[in-house]
């Protein structure tokens, strides 16, 4: 006969999922999602960083660019101290690692400012200057005054400095190659207020400061292939005097007048 069992001794089966291991399979899951929670707005954040680099970059390279100006070359148009907003797509950006160029929406014309890196000094550096002659274009200076095709230029943006010394300048006979027939064989010193008449060749563009009695400019170092220009300056987004010994440091030496000023 089989053996009953006595009730008073004999346990009862442990229900599974006890209180105890239910809060324990809680508090594990909540560190679980915690943690998944963690991860992924890092990887939310990373990717929102990557992506506003990445647009940074493609603004930077082939939109727009800023441009300080740290000489006095184009006074009283730009000032030391300006910041451009240069637009690179005007002329169309340089695409990285090559020497080829986009398609700009629009095309180098007279009185444009104009960005460009030097070709005639090392290091190369970025310049700023006014374009005032293109391909095709006769230029000559007479007393200071700048002629296009025959006729004296009305400059309203020009400054004149003049210190009186407008002696012969050696580094401007590369003139003498591109002098039209009429003084080709006549003597020839060249002098920063007086020289040409000179024919612009169809490889570039010629650049002059605003500045004229101080700037080194396509006067001395020739003409600006057009790979070399960068974009044309737009505007000012931002214009400080350091120079200035009044106010109070930093605020007291904004120009708020000039900020937001678009250039011609």
């Amino acid at each position: 006969m089989a053996k009953e069992k006595n009730p008073k001794t004999s346990a009862p089966e442990a229900p599974t999922g006890t209180a105890a291991s239910r809060a324990q399979a809680r508090r594990r899951a909540a560190k679980v999602h915690e943690e998944e929670t963690f991860l992924g707005a890092i990887w939310d954040w990373t990717k929102s960083i990557g992506i506003g680099f990445l647009i940074f970059i493609v603004i930077r390279t082939f939109l727009i660019q800023t441009f300080t100006i740290i000489s006095g070359s184009m006074e009283n148009t730009l000032l030391i101290g300006d910041f451009l907003v240069l637009s690179k797509s005007a002329y169309g950006a340089t695409i990285p690692g090559t020497e080829k160029k986009l398609p700009g929406y629009s095309q180098p014309k007279r009185n444009d400012i104009v960005v460009f890196r030097s070709h005639h000094q090392e290091p190369q550096i970025d310049l700023v200057k006014r374009l005032v002659g293109m391909p095709g274009d006769t230029l000559s200076m007479k007393g200071g005054q700048l002629h296009r095709n025959g006729v004296a230029l009305v400059e309203p943006y020009v400054q004149h400095i003049a210190d009186g010394n407008d002696g012969y300048d050696p580094t401007m006979e590369w003139q003498k190659g591109f002098l039209t027939d009429s003084v080709r064989a006549q003597p020839y010193y060249p002098t920063r207020d007086n020289w040409g008449p000179i024919v612009v060749p169809d490889t570039g563009y010629f650049m002059m400061g605003d500045n004229r009695d101080s700037s080194l400019d396509s006067r001395y170092w020739a003409f600006v292939p057009k790979r070399d220009l960068m974009g044309r300056a737009v505007g000012l987004y931002f214009s400080y005097d350091k120079f200035d010994a009044d106010g109070i440091p930093f605020f007291g030496h904004i120009r708020w007048g000039r900020i937001g000023n678009r250039l011609h």
